[in-house]
């Protein structure tokens, strides 16, 4: 007969030998609650299988899990990573724009003005300065005077429209009162605050000047010849407005009118030799354009450039270098440059007569 603990048809063939339960293969395993838990099959009860008929065991189905933590790491840095791009792409500082800017070219007019008799000289400079039309005008950089404040539109702070108006007093300060640029020499100043559409039309400006309302130098600056005049007093009067509008909702447009009055005598004289000096008048009206580019820039396209100048010679080409009358010239008989209607890519020459009271009355 078996032991108390082998089973009543003795011990299965193959099973351990022996009764003692320490030496089951399977008495070191335990099956903890969690272990019991997680199985996928489950036994009914004696009870229950009684009452409802039931199998002996039932299938759990399986627990939803839900996504596991490295995905929804993945899938919160794609998100966040999307919504930087978009955010990026909205806001971006560089995205007002577009790549290919292409500025229209520089119209230019410039208009000499001839005198009717001898110019007027003197050699105190500032006796003629209080003589003429000029006496109550600025000095130099401190004549060009900006809008008050206030300035802001519909689509630009008032600080973007300041350094729009800052930029075109840069412009003129450079162009019509460096004493380098009006003595005929470096124009690198005047062509840093350009728009880079400009660039090859303001070079070839200076290359090759002409008088056909596109290429004359003095249409971007007011330069004399340094062979014929010189400057007799570094103190130029200047007196004129700038106004500021906006044309687009990416766009601004500055006017420049401004009159500058220059005290000039033939180069090498002095005045001890008797050598007097004359005042020669530029007024120079001009337009610029900006958008956002050229404001983070500090350029400028210019659109419109119109100049009146004298006493000068209307017959004298006056493209690349202004020819002045200096004190006791006179036009005489000189009138326009003679115009061949027939001839075909040349423009009209013009020119006006300078009125007696924008003279000095000495």
């Amino acid at each position: 007969m078996g032991g108390p603990g082998d089973p009543p048809e003795g011990t299965p063939e193959g099973g351990p030998t022996g009764g003692g339960g320490s030496e089951d293969e399977y008495g070191s395993v335990v099956f903890d609650e969690s272990f019991v838990r997680a199985a996928r099959l489950q036994e009914f009860s004696a009870q229950e299988r009684i009452s409802d008929h039931a199998p002996a065991v039932r299938r759990i189905p399986a627990l939803r899990r839900g996504l596991t933590r490295q995905a929804v790491i993945l899938v919160v840095l794609i998100v966040i990573a999307f919504g930087t791009a978009i955010y990026m792409g909205v806001r971006s500082p560089y995205r007002a724009t577009p790549s290919a800017r292409h500025p229209e070219p520089l119209r230019m007019t410039v208009i000499p003005l001839a005198p009717d008799a001898k110019v007027p000289g003197a050699a105190s400079v500032p006796e003629l300065y209080r003589r003429s039309p000029a006496a109550r005008f600025g000095t130099a950089a401190d004549g060009i005077t900006l809008p008050p404040t206030g300035r802001r539109t519909a689509h630009f702070s008032d600080s973007q429209v300041v350094t729009a108006l800052t930029t075109v007093k840069d412009y003129l300060v450079d162009s019509s009162l460096d004493p380098d640029v009006l003595t005929g020499g470096a124009v690198r100043t005047v062509r840093m605050l350009v728009d880079p559409g400009q660039l090859d039309q303001f070079d070839q400006s200076f290359d090759r000047p002409a008088m056909d309302g596109r290429h004359a130098a003095t249409g971007w600056l007011v330069r004399f010849d340094p062979a014929e005049a010189e400057l007799a007093d570094p103190h130029i009067r200047v007196r004129g407005t700038l106004r500021a509008v906006e044309t687009t909702t990416d766009t601004l447009e500055v006017t420049s009118d401004h009159t500058f009055v220059y005290a000039l005598r033939p180069v090498g004289a002095a005045v001890d030799d008797g050598a007097r000096a004359s005042l020669f008048t530029v007024r120079r009206e001009l337009h610029f354009r900006f958008d956002r580019e050229d404001l983070r820039n500090h350029q400028a396209e210019l659109l419109v450039s119109y100049v009146q100048a004298g006493p000068l010679s209307c017959s004298v080409d006056q493209s690349g270098h202004l020819h002045p009358l200096l004190a006791g010239a006179t036009a005489g008989q000189d009138g326009p440059a003679g115009t061949d209607p027939y001839a075909t890519g040349g423009a009209t020459a013009l020119c006006g007569a300078l009125a007696p009271n924008a003279q000095p009355s000495v």
